[in-house]
């Protein structure tokens, strides 16, 4: 019994995408703060939402300058 030897294929992976990521876990983060306590008030999330997602956009230009 012979068994078929298979070439290796090479393996494909892909860039992570910064702002995805970051985007994701700053909602995320903000779904466990209002699940967990007493609502947070609209005027201090609204900055937080706002300055994360700049945050995340800083992040995602700085990786794809680096990348180049």
């Amino acid at each position: 019994m012979q068994r078929e030897i298979q070439p290796e294929r090479p393996r494909r992976t892909h860039r992570t995408d910064w702002m995805s990521l970051l985007c994701g876990l700053l909602f995320i983060g903000i779904g466990i703060r209002y699940l967990a306590g007493p609502v947070p008030d609209a005027v201090v999330m609204a900055p937080i939402i706002v300055g994360g997602l700049g945050f995340a956009a800083f992040v995602a230009i700085l990786a794809k300058i680096i990348r180049r």
